[in-house]
């Protein structure tokens, strides 16, 4: 182990900053597209699904049975995390990469290709279904093994630095799908809309692969991972080695970044469906409000990465977390404001809030493994955390609907996921690697 990080630690400081924006923003591409498609995915099992999929009298169990759906494909997420980060740990980061995001673009494009309820009945919700645990089974090893490939590639002492860059891949990712979606809406009217507008979005998937295949192709390995190869020290068995080694580095883990992808489910595919089908809002207001949000989180994102710098990953998560749950209540009365300024401003707050422990989360995860097994455990420790996290709307929905549809239920998750996330800061650094120059 000793070695390992002596290997570790030397292979990184060889690493100049510009070297590290490179693969940085090679990654970023990546988790954009990522994102991109998974967002997409979730805008439309809120306005398209449980229209087109899923057909029900009764409006709450469609939206519940579109909202399943959606959390399916985040259950095959670790299943994913496991076989690509195993792969990753073996074979090297960057092949691995290469594998998933091709998966991913192809996955998306099919989903915009499928035929209706309608035009094919049962069969058409059993395949949306399958496509949608495939797409979770390549995303699950496509943010692991990004986020990874960022930390091996840059300086100790500005980890946290660089791996905030391909969290801007979330926001950036819901700006084109919801931006996707409220074109759509502009340019068509609501039958032209559900009959083939929405599509677009999801075809627009390929020519965005062959994009993100160039500058993902120009990545760098992993220097760290290269060295682990050369001195013979690469694992052979990781999967086993975490689940017996690492079990509660994967709890921790996952609660740490909890709030980051369940927090913010919760605020845009939750509190869309919850504008549109309850309070009455247009389409455009809350896909709008998602998009004004992600613009806002960007620089949330990057400030968050300078303060994880200064003063320790950890410290940002628990303080964030902390800020998010007072956030919590406020931000669900101004989206109940019927104001379309005080709708918009209670998302935004919502979301800049809880990007903040976002934004350190890839430096804590990454920090809980040593290299030889660090794409397999960030993949096992991330994807629990999306696995639950895509329950988030589908719960929020049930517990609102059994209280009159009242938002109060959403707005005590959202503060639970808070303080869940703010504990996992609080146990992390006794837990973490230990390498020189690294604050935690």
């Amino acid at each position: 182990m000793t070695q390992s990080l002596n290997l570790e630690a030397g292979a990184t400081r060889k690493i100049s900053d510009k070297e590290a924006t490179k693969v940085a923003i090679g990654a970023l591409v990546g988790t954009a597209m990522e994102w991109y498609d998974f967002f997409l995915f979730s805008a439309a099992a809120a306005l398209v699904f449980n229209v087109q999929y899923f057909t029900n009298e009764n409006a709450t169990a469609a939206a519940m049975a579109s909202f399943a759906t959606f959390g399916v494909g985040l259950v095959a997420r670790p299943i994913g995390g496991m076989i690509f980060g195993a792969m990753g740990d073996r074979i090297g980061r960057r092949k691995t990469l290469m594998v998933t995001i091709v998966g991913i673009g192809i996955i998306t494009g099919l989903i915009g290709l499928l035929p209706t309820y309608a035009a094919i009945g049962v069969a058409a919700p059993i395949l949306l279904v399958l496509l949608r645990i495939a797409q979770g089974l390549f995303v699950g090893g496509e943010w692991s093994g990004a986020m990874t490939i960022v930390v091996e590639n840059a300086p100790l002492e500005r980890r946290a630095r660089y791996a905030a860059l391909p969290q801007i891949g979330s926001p950036i990712g819901t700006i084109l799908s919801s931006g996707g979606f409220f074109v759509m809406t502009l340019l068509f009217s609501q039958e032209s809309f559900d009959s083939f507008g929405w599509r677009i979005p999801f075809l627009a998937a390929f020519p965005m692969l062959l994009l993100a295949l160039y500058i993902r192709s120009r990545l760098d390995e992993s220097p760290v991972f290269t060295e682990l190869m050369e001195a013979g020290e690469t694992e052979q068995a990781p999967i086993r080695t975490v689940l017996r080694e690492s079990w509660k580095h994967i709890i921790v883990g996952m609660a740490a970044a909890l709030l980051g992808v369940g927090g913010f489910y919760l605020v845009t595919a939750f509190v869309v469906y919850y504008g549109v089908k309850i309070l009455g809002y247009e389409s455009s207001l809350m896909l709008a409000g998602g998009m004004i949000a992600a613009v806002v989180e960007i620089p949330v994102l990057i400030a968050g990465g300078r303060l994880a710098e200064r003063f320790g990953a950890s410290k940002v998560i628990i303080y964030g977390g902390i800020l998010s749950a007072i956030a919590a209540v406020p931000s669900f009365v101004l989206v109940e404001s019927g104001n379309d300024f005080l709708v918009i401003t209670g998302m935004v707050l919502a979301v800049a809030t809880l990007s903040f422990p976002y934004a350190a989360s890839g430096t804590v995860l990454t920090g809980l493994f040593p290299a030889r097994t660090r794409y397999t455990g960030v993949g096992f420790a991330q994807n629990v955390a999306g696995m639950l996290s895509g329950f988030v709307p589908l719960l929020a929905t049930g517990f609102v609907a059994s209280v009159g549809n009242h938002w109060w239920p959403a707005a005590a998750m959202l503060v639970f996921l808070s303080l869940f996330t703010a504990v996992a800061g609080v146990l992390a650094p006794r837990m973490s690697v230990n390498l020189p120059g690294f604050k935690h």
